[in-house]
């Protein structure tokens, strides 16, 4: 397996620097951001279109660190209601499948999306518990009208550019588990678009990682390395703890998703926690997830991805890499209670 890290925890280090970080710790494979949620600084899209001497170019940075380029990265909402947020992220995903077949680098990592409840909705809508036929109205709108159509010319495109799309299942998203991952495969006749697997927005919906592997198979193309943590708070106020804080767009830590629109401030004494690699599940488990993939394909990439708000970048770099590294050298286990830490 090739086991590194996805570069934005690092758009402030020149790709050169950031491939040398990575590659001291032991880690041989980098997934770039192409676009969606946040800039492209480690990918000079320019350049790459102009002609295949600049493509050289660029992979030749990869070469000199001793590391590949195994995934472009262009997570946002390409189904947004806003079309200021949606023609600018689903056009990223096109140009990322353009853009990996032109580079040879045959992962692509993004989002499903996530539509408005109807036509006339200035907002998105996340249906997930339809007790009462409005919201299965609201979710047959979604699939059969906005995010099927969508995805049925995503499948071709990537087909016609030999590039495997891995949609990460998560909150907010038509996709955001196994089940809706299967419904999307089967509606478009998937070759071409598939999972990435990142445990971590699978553990405090209550999924077994491992176990979602296993219901997916072959649909997992790619993988993520991120942890979470559940806090004594989940006993309280549950896995949908809604306590978020609004940033608006001027504030100094502001991160935008967008248009208008900007990533909300983690609650205070939070339900569960996306921390690094090991901080919320041990190496054991660590070593079921990778002989899981492993069986899928042994080549797969698994890259770090940093989110830990109580390690810095490198710190959170750090604390993943050696937990991972480790976790490779070690048989897998099916015995739960071998997995302290779960």
């Amino acid at each position: 397996m090739k086991l590194g890290a996805y570069t934005a925890v690092l758009h402030d280090r020149p790709l050169p620097e950031a491939l040398a970080i990575l590659s001291e710790m032991g880690l041989v494979s980098a997934e770039i951001n192409s676009g969606g949620f946040l800039p492209a600084p480690h990918l000079p899209i320019a350049d790459i279109r102009s002609s295949a001497g600049a493509r050289e170019e660029y992979l030749g940075l990869f070469t000199e660190a001793g590391m590949t380029l195994t995934a472009l990265n262009c997570n946002g909402n390409p189904l947004h209601p806003d079309p200021e947020v949606r023609d600018k992220h689903s056009q990223d995903v096109r140009d990322a499948i353009e853009l990996g077949g032109l580079l040879g680098v045959k992962r692509v990592v993004t989002m499903s999306g996530l539509p408005g409840a109807d036509r006339s909705a200035r907002l998105p809508s996340w249906t997930v518990l339809p007790w009462e036929s409005a919201y299965l109205d609201a979710r047959d709108y979604q699939w059969e009208e906005v995010a099927i159509p969508y995805w049925r010319d995503i499948q071709a495109r990537a087909a016609d550019a030999d590039v495997k799309v891995c949609i990460e299942m998560l909150q907010h998203n038509i996709v955001y588990n196994p089940a809706t991952m299967l419904r999307l495969a089967t509606e478009i006749n998937a070759t071409h678009v598939g999972a990435e697997m990142d445990p971590s927005h699978l553990f405090w919906q209550g999924i077994d990682p491992v176990a979602a592997i296993g219901a997916l198979g072959d649909l997992v193309y790619n993988a993520a390395a991120k942890d979470t943590r559940i806090n004594e708070a989940v006993k309280v106020n549950g896995v949908l703890d809604d306590r978020f804080v609004r940033v608006a767009p001027d504030e100094p830590d502001a991160v935008s998703l967008g248009g208008q629109y900007t990533m909300s401030r983690w609650p205070e004494n939070s339900s569960w926690d996306f921390v690094a690699v090991g901080r919320g599940h041990d190496v054991a488990f660590w070593c079921e997830f990778l002989a899981a993939l492993e069986k899928v394909d042994p080549g797969m990439a698994v890259n770090i991805e940093h989110e830990d708000q109580e390690l810095d970048q490198l710190e959170g770099l750090r604390f993943a890499a050696p937990t991972l590294l480790e976790a490779s050298g070690r048989p897998g286990s099916r015995d739960a209670d071998d997995r302290g830490g779960r």
